[in-house]
């Protein structure tokens, strides 16, 4: 294939990956840790990634499965070659004298013009018999070898007029036959250098979280609809273009693949973009509830200019007398047997902050990160509330009413 046509063609699956996912550049870039501009230099054919491992990440961002992915490694490998300099042909070497015959022979040379004795003239040498025509000699493997090597054989130059190209065509051939392909054709790229090796866990997250089941605070530029039920947050926030107000819950379930134990050993908060807290009015979906809190429970600060994901102690509500859960701190163990669920509360008052979580784990001599986004891998996002008119909904008269009136919404 062409250069140019392999990387035109690495750019299109690109650009169909990213036109499937519906991202912009800057939101698919934030999400593969690459500028916007790198990703539409992908899209666009301008520049092939130096590792499959950010393309193959995209092919799994935008719901590729596995043939998809390695078609897409194939094309990669082909688009990628493109950037090594070409191994540059040999210099031609000085064309050989020709060969003795008859046709030499029927014109006078140098000696002859210089000294026409009699005897010359007289006694010219011996026609020989007519000269048969010359055999293709067969490619034996002093011939192969050379072009092994890509060190040309030098024909003379009958042969070279007569047998050249089929010379050429049949060593390559004899060549893609041996294992020395690889010193003709440049080679493939090894598999381990396509992507890393997959993570021992997974996990599953939920970030529409209501505190205890009933209580949250939205964000709202304009008067949304009635507060819908808890199973409902996630379509009904996005729907109203809410964003989460001074207080973002997560929760994240973690399972190791096998029956082999995975370590957590650790829990960061990373935030990617911080602004000041949004100018909108603050919606609160009930006034308070209470509930049982469990453990593995977390704390983060996004004021903070590091936030630090801190272990809380939990509480169990079930019994009659409720009992205080000590904060377990990191490093956890699980498995395919014995899950881990993690609660993370996050709160804001002065900045409208985007945010990742990064679990870092190890198992087996084996170490990793798993960044860990909301349900759509996109970065979780809450904006501080304070000071916003504050509004609660009145079930009976149907509508948010604000003030001290809200605190008799149903």
């Amino acid at each position: 294939m062409p250069k140019d046509a392999a990387v035109e063609e690495f750019a299109r699956l690109v650009r169909a990956l990213k036109a499937r996912d519906g991202r912009s550049y800057e939101a698919l870039g934030r999400r593969l840790s690459v500028s916007a501009s790198t990703l539409h230099r992908y899209c666009s054919g301008a520049t092939v990634p130096e590792e499959f491992a950010v393309v193959d990440r995209l092919a799994l961002l935008c719901g590729a499965d596995e043939e998809e992915r390695r078609a897409l490694e194939v094309v990669w490998s082909r688009a990628d070659r493109t950037r090594r300099p070409a191994v540059p042909e040999p210099a031609p070497a000085p064309e050989p004298a020709p060969e003795p015959g008859p046709e030499a022979e029927s014109e006078p040379g140098p000696e002859a013009e210089s000294e026409p004795g009699p005897e010359a003239k007289l006694a010219p040498a011996p026609e020989p018999g007519p000269e048969p025509a010359p055999a293709p000699e067969p490619a034996s493997a002093p011939e192969l070898e050379p072009v092994h090597a890509r060190v040309p054989i030098l024909p003379s130059e009958r042969r070279r007029r007569r047998w050249g190209w089929l010379g050429v065509v049949c060593g390559a051939l004899a060549v893609v036959g041996t294992v020395t392909l690889g010193a003709v054709l440049l080679p493939e790229k090894p598999r381990e250098r396509a992507a890393a090796p997959p993570a021992p866990l997974t996990w599953t997250v939920a970030s529409d979280l209501w505190k205890n089941g009933c209580g949250h605070t939205y964000l709202a530029e304009r008067t949304p609809a009635p507060p819908p039920e808890a199973a409902d947050a996630r379509s009904w926030a996005a729907a109203q273009g809410a964003v989460d107000g001074g207080e973002t819950l997560v929760r994240v379930s973690v399972q190791g693949k096998s029956a082999a134990a995975v370590v957590l050993q650790a829990l960061h908060v990373r935030v990617v973009e911080r602004g000041a807290p949004l100018p909108w009015a603050a919606y609160r979906m009930d006034d308070g509830c209470g509930g049982a809190v469990t453990p593995r429970r977390f704390e983060v600060d996004l004021d903070r200019p590091r936030p630090v994901a801190r272990a809380l102690d939990g509480y169990d509500a079930s019994g009659e007398e409720g009992r205080t859960l000590p904060a377990v701190s990191f490093p956890y163990v699980v498995s395919a047997a014995e899950p881990e669920e993690l609660l993370v509360y996050a709160g804001a008052v002065g900045c409208d902050c985007r945010w990742y979580l990064e679990l870092e784990w190890s198992s087996e001599g084996r170490r990793g990160t798993v960044r860990i986004g909301d349900e759509d891998g996109a970065p979780f996002r809450t904006s501080g509330a304070k000071g916003r008119p504050v509004y609660g909904y009145d079930s009976v008269g149907r509508a948010w009413i604000t003030g001290e009136k809200s605190g008799q919404s149903g």
